[in-house]
């Protein structure tokens, strides 16, 4: 990927570094919103820091609307699969995944958070490691149309892709040489994710 091999030789990515490296950014993170095992929130941030040591006034806002566009059209890509799967009467094997994913406790918990405070359980979702898929599969449960999907993901894909991208420029910010940010970040958002399972081995 351009942007961990500009961070891992401490290069400056050109013209022609970034054409492929917005694209490549846009694939990884819609391939990890489609299958949940890509770590595109330090995708996210490994970006924005190689783009915080850019020159290009806008190469950070590159790195938001490309990350944020690619999660947005995953979600609703993979929401429509699930809303297919749904209807059939034999599921889907997406549809199977996305419940492979979802503890029965999570699940429910999903379920009355939603029912209780509807579209702002979905924008939370995305923020919360390990959230969305149960958020998402609780729409499903719950009927929800696809338009109605649509608007409640926009800002939860929004305020995603600007979370992970202040982690980037923070470690960014922190050190000077490029892949020295990225490890900071990449370690960040590590932390980030595994802090719910350890806060309930450490409640245990």
């Amino acid at each position: 990927m351009t942007w961990l091999a500009a961070a891992t030789t401490g290069a400056t990515p050109g013209a022609a570094g970034q054409a492929i490296g917005y694209p490549t950014l846009f694939l990884l993170v819609f391939l990890g919103a489609l299958v949940p095992v890509v770590p595109t929130g330090a995708l996210v941030s490994s970006a924005a820091v190689v783009a915080f040591h850019q020159t290009a006034p806008l190469s950070l806002l590159f790195v938001f609307l490309t990350a944020s566009a690619a999660a947005f059209l995953g979600d609703i890509a993979l929401y429509w699969l699930g809303r297919r799967g749904m209807k059939s009467k034999n599921g889907s094997r997406w549809l199977e995944a996305l419940r492979s994913r979802a503890p029965e406790e999570r699940l429910s918990q999903a379920q009355g958070k939603l029912a209780d405070h509807g579209v702002a359980v979905l924008v939370l979702s995305r923020l919360v490691p390990a959230g969305r898929i149960p958020v998402m599969l609780a729409c499903l449960m719950a009927e929800w149309p696809l338009r109605r999907f649509i608007r409640g993901n926009l800002p939860a894909c929004l305020a995603w892709a600007v979370t992970y991208q202040l982690i980037g420029i923070l470690g960014g910010s922190l050190f000077k040489e490029p892949w020295q940010g990225v490890v900071a970040a990449i370690a960040l958002t590590v932390a980030i994710s595994a802090a719910p399972t350890v806060w309930k081995r450490v409640r245990s």
